[in-house]
């Protein structure tokens, strides 16, 4: 679910309508502005309040941010400082410095001259809608699925694969399905889980099978032996006598082999597959759920701090609004006052907002994290589950082979089968079809 929220600035009633549509307009294109930030100065650099009263240098401007800090703007060379300048050349500015992270990312210079025609006050104004509005809809670009953020379709670097050309878990499950009903939201994490029930499962089953196979065996040697002390036919004598008492014996050891065969079936290939991971693996797996489970939970209560925060910085933005507009019509004496008040508020919140973001991205790291090294786990016995049955099963194409009355031809291409299974391009064909996702999370920014 992408949250943008579209904030326009408000109704100027005190001004000619085409000044509030130039004001309009300009509001618009400050917003598609580039993004840099300016590091605010130290706290004896840039009073708010003019100290010299001598004029500026030809081409330099003053201006004040939102958060109440005076800084200059030289027209011509797009210089920027926030200590005032001297008119001789000896004295170099202190150029705003940029930081990666802040609020306010907006390049003051190109706002201030895209707002210089302006009264001062109005100047404020405009600057706080814009920071506002940039402030709104930071995760413009963003994606948030469940309380996860994700870069938009063609938005940012391109993501490159963890494990390429492997097909690994770690790649595939960043985000949530539908389950096959189409009601609830599945995460990538447990179409991952279900994989290992499923197998834990399937290999219960083929041990049945087998179980079904050794029956069969031990019944069919039952039969035999039965029918070899058959007295049928036992007067029969002379050399057809000992033909025929032969035939019979061999009956006997045919249901000897018989016997012996579905013993080491159940030794060898039902038994193993049965003890195989036994009841701690659904233990393991459960522990696995509830840590994931628990960061999810973890994310979410961060993002609706976020959230909360955003919400409290654009109150207080309004607020500053609010009391800007008052000052510019001179509703109040004490609107100088408030408008200070309000600007520490903003402030205040955009750092709130800033630790928040700092939380939540901390929180969704440790996420990331803990899902790419429980997903290669998960990957890793799952190969071993295959080469496990694999192994077993191989091992039954082998008893067929000493048990040399049986048809050798009929065992072969299963033996053959056998020995092509490829864990990896069986993980391949599976990802391939149950993929929720390849886009990995990136951090929130404001």
């Amino acid at each position: 679910m992408l949250h943008i929220n579209r904030l326009y600035p408000p109704t100027l009633p005190c001004y000619p309508s085409e000044q509030r549509n130039t004001i309009q307009l300009l509001y618009h294109s400050a917003c598609n502005l580039p993004f840099i930030y300016l590091s605010p100065p130290e706290s004896s650099a840039a009073p708010t309040e003019e100290t010299d009263s001598r004029p500026l240098p030809p081409g330099w401007s003053s201006y004040i941010t939102p958060e109440g800090l005076r800084y200059y703007v030289n027209s011509s060379s797009k210089e920027t400082t926030w200590r005032r300048p001297s008119s001789s050349a000896e004295a170099p500015q202190r150029p705003l410095a940029r930081q990666n992270s802040s609020p306010y990312d907006k390049t003051l210079t190109l706002l201030a001259s895209t707002f210089s025609f302006l009264p001062a006050a109005l100047q404020q104004l405009c600057f706080s809608w814009v920071i506002t509005r940039h402030l709104s809809v930071s995760s413009r670009f963003l994606l948030q699925i469940n309380c996860v953020t994700f870069p938009l379709p063609g938005e940012g670097p391109e993501q490159q694969l963890l494990k390429p050309d492997e097909w690994s878990y770690c790649d595939y499950f960043w985000t949530d399905r539908k389950d096959p009903q189409g009601t609830t939201l599945v995460t990538g994490f447990e179409v991952l889980l279900q994989k290992q029930l499923k197998g834990k499962q399937l290999q219960k089953e083929m041990a049945e099978f087998i179980h079904e196979r050794i029956k069969i065996e031990e019944e069919y040697a039952k039969n035999l032996s039965k029918l070899s002390l058959s007295p049928l036919a036992a007067q029969e004598e002379g050399t057809l006598g000992e033909a025929w008492t032969q035939l019979k014996k061999s009956l006997h050891d045919e249901a000897e082999v018989h016997l012996k065969f579905s013993n080491k079936l159940h030794t060898e290939v039902e038994k193993p597959l049965l003890t195989f991971r036994g009841d701690n693996f659904k233990k393991d797996l459960k522990k696995y759920d509830h840590h994931i489970a628990d960061l999810r939970k973890q994310l979410a209560s961060r993002y609706a701090s976020v959230e909360k925060a955003r919400k409290a910085l654009a109150d207080r933005q309004k607020d500053l609004e609010v009391k800007t507009q008052q000052l510019e019509i001179k509703l109040s004496n004490k609107t100088e006052e408030d408008i200070k008040k309000a600007r520490r508020k903003s402030t205040q919140a955009g750092d709130d907002l800033m630790r928040c973001v700092d939380l939540y991205n901390q929180t969704q790291s440790k996420w990331f994290e803990e899902m790419v090294t429980t997903s290669m786990e998960l990957e890793k016995l799952e190969v071993e589950r295959i080469e496990w049955i694999q192994q077993h099963l191989r091992q039954y194409t082998t008893l067929r082979h000493e048990t040399d009355m049986f048809n050798q031809s009929m065992v072969e291409p299963v033996d053959q089968l056998l020995q092509n299974v490829d864990p990896a391009k069986d993980r391949e064909l599976w990802v391939k079809e149950n993929k929720t996702g390849d886009v990995r999370p990136v951090d929130m920014d404001i």
